[in-house]
Order: structure tokens, then C-alpha cells, then sequence
């Protein structure tokens, strides 16, 4: 192949990316901002407490593709957690995804067929499903958004959710049965020992750099290769050109308490507008490590972004869509020999099972066009 790739982002896509090419025989370079491998999935183990902190909040990994499990099992093996989640609210708990457990809780109703009648009573129908608050006006009804929602969402967003995308909340299941496994996906599971070991496999026999900006040589990290696998911000690499796009970044707080089980699950939301951070966050419940007396909480709080902060999440409003059409059809118009992938480089939330996807299948392309025609990539 011969071809001398330079991927930008030593997360899920990069690292893909650099693991298919490599042993495609290009040769590989990633470069990576951060003092670390594994982007937003980055855990270190906290021996005090005997768990793995999930760096950047919670990751679970779950897939319904057998490929892909298969795919990601040659580099780590995979525990059977669960996820089952919880929202205080009001001082009460209530069963998350939305569940039979969820409308016994808020209504008293004990079967499905009364769920689901209780369902016809309290939908109000505005005639507008594309923003997310009529969305779940018309799905759960009022009293369910404002107790499950419309605070966690407000204080996420930092927007009226009349003004976000329903596709936000369509990832929310509401089932009128017990099941509160919150992903029906045939594989789920956290990786034993940690994201970040997955990573250092991917990246095994490959050339990284860390602490290293692409941006701040960015023509001359061009020149020096074949192609640029690029997974930073899209609209970072145009010089901001066609307007900046919107982010929501967080802040942690952890600490380490002296008690084997702090909270009794790994995620509990807070849909309470009051309380200033959206969820609590236990860690030893992802590992299924309860050997340790100690345990490790972390608060997360929503905040605005500015440049200097991590980029969290891609704010889905029409004006941002508009903005990263017109970065795209500037990828294209100018030709470059550059792939853009990933959350920054496509301006889109994704599960790590459509990140390894999504690079599995242009790592293949790439490869059978042999680098041309990269103007069609993007």
C-alpha cells in the first residue's frame, strides 16, 4: 500500500482507524491533543477504591452486530453489566428507561393495559413532533416529561427544549412491560480492566504523539503525508470560516467515601432544575467490583463551552445543522486529501458501537479506492 496516513485524535475512531490501515500496511501516525489514548473513553484505575474512573463520564458499550462484538472482543474481554437507571426527582427514585416500574411509580397502575391507557389520557398532541418538548408532550405526556425531562434536558442543553431536535430524546425508550435493561442490544458489557486497555491494543506497533495540536501546524502536518484522517473539530480546521459550532461541555467532581456501596447503581439522573449537576455517578458498579470498602462518586454538571474546554456534545439545533452542511460542502469544494470522522470531525453524537462502525467501513473504503477519490469521503 505504501500510503503515509496521519490520523488526528487517538479516540475510538482514530484508533480504529490506525489498528485497520496499519495492518493494511500503511504506515501510521496519530497525533493526539490530550496526555493520554482513548479520547472521551480514557479510564484510570483508582486504587483507593478498587474501580476504574471513566474519565470523561460513563461509557457502556452495546451493540446488536455480532461483527462488531466479535470485532472489539480481540482486544479486551467484556464483564456482564447491565444498565439499569434511576432519576431522583422530588426527593423520589423513578425506574429509567420508562417502564411498567416507571407508571406504577408515578401513577399506581400494575399491568400493561392500564399503562397504556393511562398513556392515551395523558398524551397532549401539539401537531409539532420535530422539537423534543412536543415530541414527549405527544409520547409520555406532562407529568412524566417534567419529572423524567424537562429539568435534566434544561440543564444539559442550557436551552428551551421547544428549540432542541426530538432525535435527542428518541434514544429514550418507554416500554409498557418491566424490562429496564435501558439498551435491548443482544451484546452490552464494560471492558475488564478498563476502556483504556483497549486502546493500547488498537495502538499496538503504531507511531503515537501525545500533547501534540494539529492545529497549531496544520499545513505543515498536511504536506508531510499521503492523507489526514482528521477526528478534532470540523470547524476548527476551516479557521472557523462559516460560523462556530455549538457544544456542551461538563465538569466532574469526585470524591472517594468510606462505604462499600454508596448508591446502589452506577447512574442515578437528577431531574430536579434546582440541583446545578444532571446525574451521580458510582463507578465500582460498572466494574462488578465490590471488594473495596471505599467507594468512587463523581458529580457531573453541564457548562457552557468556550474554547479552552473539552467539547461534550453537539448541540442539535437547525442553525448548527446548517452550519456543518456548509463545512462539508467546503470539504468537498476544496478537494483536500482529508477524511473528517468521528463526534468533532462529523458534528454528531454517537454510541461507540457506530463510532467502530462508521470507522471500520471508511478505513475499507479508503483502502479499496486506494486513497483516491477522497473528494467523495466526506
Amino acid at each position: 500500500m505504501g500510503n503515509h496516513v496521519l490520523i488526528v485524535g487517538a479516540g475510538l475512531y482514530g484508533s480504529v482507524m490506525a489498528r485497520e490501515l496499519t495492518d493494511a500496511g500503511c504506515k501510521c501516525c496519530v497525533i493526539e491533543r490530550r496526555n493520554h489514548i482513548g479520547g472521551n473513553c480514557y479510564t484510570e484505575h483508582v486504587e483507593e477504591a478498587g474501580c476504574h474512573r471513566h474519565a470523561y463520564g460513563p461509557h457502556i458499550f452495546h451493540t446488536n452486530s455480532e461483527d462488531i462484538w466479535n470485532y472489539m472482543n480481540q482486544f479486551c474481554s467484556f464483564n456482564s453489566y447491565v444498565h439499569r437507571g434511576k432519576s431522583l426527582c422530588k426527593g423520589k427514585l423513578y425506574s429509567l428507561p420508562i417502564n411498567l416500574s416507571t407508571f406504577y411509580e408515578v401513577y399506581g397502575v400494575k399491568t400493561p393495559d392500564e399503562a397504556r391507557m393511562r398513556l392515551e389520557e395523558v398524551r397532549v398532541q401539539t401537531g409539532d413532533v420535530d422539537n423534543l418538548e412536543d415530541w414527549c408532550l405527544g409520547e409520555i405526556g406532562p407529568e412524566l416529561y417534567e419529572l423524567l425531562v424537562k429539568g435534566y434536558t434544561i440543564k444539559q442543553w442550557r436551552k428551551d427544549p421547544r428549540e432542541l431536535s426530538a432525535s435527542i430524546i428518541k434514544r429514550l425508550p418507554v416500554r409498557l412491560n418491566f424490562d429496564d435493561n435501558y439498551f435491548r442490544d443482544r451484546f452490552q458489557g464494560i471492558p475488564i480492566g478498563g476502556y483504556t486497555r483497549i486502546f493500547e491494543r488498537l495502538l499496538e506497533g503504531v507511531s503515537v504523539e501525545l500533547e501534540v495540536d494539529f492545529m497549531s501546524d496544520r499545513d505543515g502536518w498536511m504536506s508531510r503525508f499521503d492523507h489526514i484522517i482528521y477526528t478534532g473539530p470540523i470547524d476548527a480546521f476551516f479557521d472557523y470560516s462559516e460560523g462556530l459550532l455549538e457544544y456542551r461541555s461538563l465538569r466532574f467532581e469526585n470524591e472517594i467515601l468510606d462505604t462499600v456501596d454508596y448508591q446502589g447503581a452506577s447512574i442515578i439522573n437528577c431531574g430536579d432544575i434546582e440541583v446545578p449537576y444532571t446525574r451521580t455517578i458510582e463507578h465500582k458498579h460498572f466494574d462488578l467490583d465490590y471488594s473495596k470498602a471505599r467507594t468512587l462518586v463523581t458529580k457531573e454538571y453541564p457548562q457552557d463551552w468556550y474554547e479552552g474546554r473539552e467539547r461534550y456534545y453537539p448541540i442539535s439545533t437547525s442553525n448548527n445543522a446548517e452550519t456543518y452542511q456548509k463545512y462539508r460542502e467546503l470539504a468537498v469544494s476544496l478537494d483536500l486529501p482529508v477524511t473528517f470522522g468521528g463526534r468533532l470531525g462529523q458534528y454528531k453524537y454517537f454510541d461507540m458501537h457506530q463510532v467502530v462502525a462508521a470507522a471500520l467501513t471508511k478505513s475499507r473504503q479508503l483502502l479499496a479506492r486506494d486513497f483516491k477519490s477522497f473528494k467523495k469521503e466526506n
